[in-house]
């Protein structure tokens, strides 16, 4: 049979391990995160194969283990397994030397029989097929798993679809692993910077955890996505790095300021968003925390005089986290309000200093989370 009849009634098995392979590939260079790109190839394994359970191990270089990032299906119940899920498998697992030392998966029907599957027959997994994740520099930085619980010879079929999934997505998973690496370089470096202006200050310790976490609890509360989510962290990290620009004389002065020092204070708004914007990945929502979260819903802020929905949303959310936890903190020059006070606050201020809507997204984030955000 041939022409379009044919086309409606037989997909060759070719086209459809190619549309698939499409799907995934498409699948995974849309995530986000490293999680969401490899569980649908991770949920494929065990659809389409005798496969029981599949996950995904990613390299954790501090604690030389690797850890479970992603898996579906079935698990072995026993405490060695159990072991593996909280704390990885360790480098030296006999599996991930052999892997370390090949680009092809292994496959082995009987973990009983080969030294390379030393260890598994002990977790409850009978047979196993692996599949190295590579760095751009070869070195192994993670490994696609899937296995049987009971004995299991692994068809042509199989070998075939796990050494073309787990070859193609493997690649695309190192990628996404080294953007998530630098992601968190970046993100450590940005809450460092926060801590050193802390350590310089000397009166606002915990300050830049504190008031991080709040903001994003309440970005919770208002159903903003990951990348809003972490634009806000980021922007809370970086919120008074200006301050690094001020003279100690002005910063750490002990009593009232003089007008002339008030207005070298207030100077480290622009300071802040000149240094934040010659950091080229930060993305422009965290701006708007650093240059908007003295700005006041009145106008009468600083450092542009913006009012009510002229400043960023960003701004205006993290305005109140900000001074939230200055009230609910004992500084040297006065003791720490209760939060009922700090809440009776923020609501008498409501449309005026801040945006009276946020004002009850705060105070809700901050009673979900308890005494936790006063840690």
């Amino acid at each position: 049979m041939t022409g379009p009849a044919a086309d409606d009634h037989f997909t060759p098995a070719g086209e459809r391990a190619a549309q698939d392979m499409l799907r995934l590939t498409e699948l995974v260079l849309a995530a986000q995160t490293l999680a969401a790109g490899v569980t649908p190839t991770l949920e494929k394994l065990v659809r389409d194969t005798a496969a029981q359970g599949s996950a995904y191990f990613q390299l954790e270089s501090r604690d030389l283990s690797y850890r479970v990032r992603a898996a579906t299906g079935e698990m072995p119940a026993t405490p060695g397994m159990q072991a593996i899920a909280a704390h990885g498998l360790p480098a030296e697992t006999p599996l991930l030397q052999a892997l370390a030392t090949t680009r092809q998966p292994l496959f082995f029907d009987d973990t009983r029989s080969r030294h390379e599957t030393a260890g598994f027959p002990e977790l409850g997994v009978a047979s196993v097929a692996a599949a190295p994740v590579r760095a751009s520099d070869g070195r192994l930085l993670g490994a696609f798993l899937m296995h049987t619980l009971g004995p299991h010879c692994w068809q042509p079929a199989e070998v075939a679809l796990f050494t073309l999934v787990s070859g193609t997505v493997a690649a695309l998973s190192g990628r996404l692993a080294a953007e998530e690496d630098a992601r968190q370089a970046r993100e450590a470096a940005l809450r460092a910077l926060g801590l050193m202006l802390e350590a310089r200050d000397g009166e606002t310790h915990g300050h830049t955890d504190r008031v991080t976490r709040l903001a994003l609890r309440a970005g919770q509360v208002l159903g903003w996505d990951p990348d809003h989510l972490e634009a806000l962290r980021w922007g809370a990290y970086l919120h008074d790095i200006g301050k690094i620009a001020i003279p100690d004389a002005v910063l750490l002065k002990p009593g009232r300021l003089t007008e002339e020092e008030w207005i070298t204070m207030r100077s480290h708004v622009e300071a802040g968003e000149r240094f934040a914007r010659a950091l080229a990945f930060l993305p422009p929502l965290a701006l708007n925390v650093i240059q908007d979260h003295h700005e006041h819903w009145s106008g009468r802020g600083y450092p542009a005089g913006k009012q009510a929905e002229g400043i960023s949303v960003e701004g205006r959310l993290f305005a109140l986290c900000d001074v939230y936890d200055a009230l609910t903190s004992e500084r040297p020059y006065k003791r720490a309000w209760t939060h009922e006070a700090a809440v009776a606050e923020l609501r008498a201020q409501a449309g005026q200093q801040f945006d009276p809507q946020l004002v009850e997204v705060v105070i809700q984030a901050a009673e979900e989370r308890g005494d936790s955000l006063l840690a």
